[in-house]
């Protein structure tokens, strides 16, 4: 499972450092030290580690004005690629800027990396200075509003949340909505003030309900993705609390821990499948949920 995580201790902004340094210096003969720049001490770090504690991406943004952020040294380990990491690290910073108070994001982007912001809503806007003095850039720019989220597929997206709210009710009640859909990741998001206990906390069967249903979000969007159809039903849901859940309740599930066979559908077969969601406090992991749906053939197609 990934997170995406802030390096805070010594140890963590030394490998996050060294992480930036392989992936985007050293490939260009460039020395330990040159990954680093003037705005270190006044940016915001963020990383993504896989279910081992390895860091597989980075990214870095900061203030040029208290309107305008710029995002840089955004890396993806090679062997994590196309995984949805890039779009990932990116809405996290993005998420970062906005909370800063930026209305915009720029980014200088070599050309190999115009076609990936571009997809993410830059948009060119001048010629940027050189990187490295060699590697032509183009300054690329976002407008960032509250609702300004990667949404891969509006439209099923948009049925999702209408399926949700006509079908499972819980859904209104609880403020779920479906907040990111990169093709590989879904995020969503529940209303905390809906959800508080006496403790000023969220009750704990509502934590079971956002993991629940952005679990079978997935399943519905993976379903439009492979044009296949189906029922789909909780057979089997574990979760482990960590902490409680006191700020902004998120629900991250990453395609690479979804398991199963779509193929069955296609013969009229029921299938089983296994996925994991995070459940994160803003940016805190706070627990973990491991589910087992099954998806029912259609019955007008059964």
């Amino acid at each position: 499972m990934y997170k995406v995580v802030t390096p805070k201790s010594e140890a963590e902004l030394d490998a996050y450092y060294h992480f930036r340094w392989e992936n985007l210096r050293q490939p260009w003969n460039y020395p330990l030290g040159s990954e680093k720049d003037e705005y270190e001490q006044v940016s915001e770090h963020r990383m993504i580690t896989n279910g081992r504690g390895d860091i597989v991406a980075c990214g870095r943004v900061h203030l040029n004005t208290a309107e305008e952020a710029q995002i840089r040294h955004i890396a993806v380990h090679p062997d994590q690629q196309r995984k949805g990491l890039g779009q990932m690290m990116l809405a996290a910073l993005e998420s970062v800027a906005r909370d800063l108070g930026a209305d915009r994001a720029v980014t200088n982007s070599r050309e190999i990396s115009m076609d990936f912001f571009s997809a993410c809503g830059f948009e060119v806007e001048r010629e940027a200075a050189s990187e490295l003095g060699m590697l032509k850039r183009q300054q690329m720019v976002k407008k960032l509003t509250a609702n300004n989220t990667l949404i891969l597929h509006p439209i099923w997206c948009d049925e999702l949340q209408k399926t949700w709210s006509e079908t499972i009710p819980i859904t209104e009640h609880m403020g779920i909505k479906l907040h990111q859909y990169s093709g590989r990741t879904l995020e969503t998001r529940a209303s905390l003030n809906k959800n508080i206990n006496i403790h000023g906390t969220m009750f704990a069967g509502s934590i079971f309900s956002l993991a629940t249903l952005t679990g079978w979000g997935m399943l519905y969007l993976q379903l439009k993705e492979k044009t296949l159809s189906g029922d789909i039903v909780l057979g089997d849901g574990d979760i482990h609390y960590h902490k409680p859940i006191t700020m902004k309740p998120r629900a991250i599930c990453n395609i690479e821990t979804l398991s199963g066979k779509f193929k069955t559908l296609e013969t009229g077969t029921k299938s089983r499948f296994e996925l994991s969601v995070e459940i994160l406090d803003d940016d805190i992991p706070v627990a973990e949920f491991k589910g087992v749906y099954w998806v029912l053939p259609s019955k007008d197609e059964a």
